[in-house]
């Protein structure tokens, strides 16, 4: 890794992703839960299945190869039974040295690390005491994997919310082993429709807070509708295929929105939030509209100042390199609020990212561009560079 000289500009990408070993949780679970490990299995067509707890997740039947992908035909990735899940597992996703030479090969420094699978079976879990297994023993292979170069491999523990106490245990665990963020879903199936100022997540806050652990929220695949549009599994679902994969954004949004406008963020002032995977472009004119309603409706809430100050505060969002206007839109909230991910190895992501980036941020002042490329992520993170 290259110091951040005045030649280099550090890139940290702030939303990198594993694709997790088929074999994962048979591996480092306890024994008592190994016989309702996720798996892999085949359905009486032979095509490919991801059981959790023994149930397969429909929205992924047949086409487990898009949840990585990003070297396959999109169309082939995503068409039912063409390819398994490890035809769309290239080495970076899986082997740490392989990563490493995709990071030097992208020209990035350093890389966040998330699921895949990981994001894709809560909801689906309600029992609190498997959930918690899964979680820790993902961590686990995580920070393992993350081992071999811990200064450009940096582990995000994942944790379930179904029951906070067992999550603040995983947290603290976690960040002694090493890892450096949270993530949570932010979805209501997934924290068994607690509201996120529930007094029994109050112990989680804090103490994310005080150990400086940034949470993150992250799109989830699922089987449940996000809105009351659709139904992803009903018989005419293939036709909002498109509606269903744009709206995996709104469940990031609504988390956030949801974190900041209930007063979590009042009554934590140094609880550091990141919003990942829905884009960078949007808020702009979601805390416009946040701050001109809160005009009306602020006497209804706990909350002291104008939403966006509490994000400028707190928050950072994550910009995608395909987004078309990020500079304007870093330009007028402040370059101090903005990450860039690269999304590897998922189906709609690409390579190239760090050129695009720095295309997309050409206009800036060098000094803004240095923040959005890498600092505000090390500076968030605590990171080493």
């Amino acid at each position: 890794m290259t110091a951040n000289t005045a030649e280099h500009v550090l890139m940290v990408d702030a939303d990198g992703h594993i694709l997790e070993p088929a074999n994962l949780w048979q591996e480092y679970l306890p024994a008592k839960f190994r016989d309702r490990a996720i798996r892999i299995d085949h359905d009486a067509d032979g095509h490919e299945v991801l059981l959790i707890d023994g149930k397969s997740l429909e929205a992924v039947h047949g086409r487990l190869a898009a949840l990585g992908g990003i070297d396959m035909d999109a169309v082939d990735a995503l068409t039912t039974g063409l390819h398994t899940y490890a035809d769309g597992c290239p080495p970076g996703s899986y082997d740490p040295q392989a990563r490493i030479e995709v990071l030097d090969q992208e020209g990035i420094d350093i890389a966040l690390l998330y699921p895949t699978i990981g994001i894709c079976w809560e909801g689906h879990v309600q029992d609190a005491v498997l959930a918690h297994a899964y979680t820790e023993a993902y961590n686990r292979w995580l920070v393992d994997f993350c081992s071999h170069d811990t200064k450009r491999l940096v582990p995000v523990a994942h944790l379930n919310l179904l029951d906070p106490e067992l999550a603040v245990k995983e947290m603290e665990r976690a960040h002694a082993a090493g890892c450096r963020g949270i993530y949570i879903s932010p979805d209501m199936f997934a924290r068994g429709r607690k509201r996120f100022d529930d007094p029994s997540l109050d112990r989680l806050w804090a103490t994310a807070q005080e150990l400086e652990l940034p949470i993150a929220f992250h799109v989830v695949v699922r089987d449940q509708p996000t809105t009351s549009y659709t139904d992803p599994l009903e018989q005419d679902g293939a036709r909002f295929g498109l509606f269903s994969f744009a709206f995996l954004a709104i469940d990031v949004m609504a988390g956030f929105t949801e974190l900041l406008t209930i007063g979590v963020l009042e009554r934590y002032p140094r609880l550091k939030i990141s919003v990942l995977e829905a884009g960078a472009n949007w808020i702009s004119a979601w805390l416009d509209r946040l701050d001109h309603k809160f005009e009306v409706m602020h006497a209804g809430t706990i909350l002291t100042m104008k939403p966006s100050d509490y994000f400028r505060r707190q928050c950072l969002v994550s910009a995608d390199p395909d987004e078309t206007i990020t500079a304007d839109v870093v330009r007028h909230v402040g370059a101090d609020y903005f990450t860039w991910a690269s999304d590897y190895p998922h189906v709609d992501a690409s390579m190239g990212v760090v050129k695009e980036m720095r295309s997309r941020l050409a206009s800036l002042p060098l000094a803004d561009q240095r923040k959005v490329l890498g600092e505000n992520a090390a500076r968030f993170y605590g990171l080493e560079v």
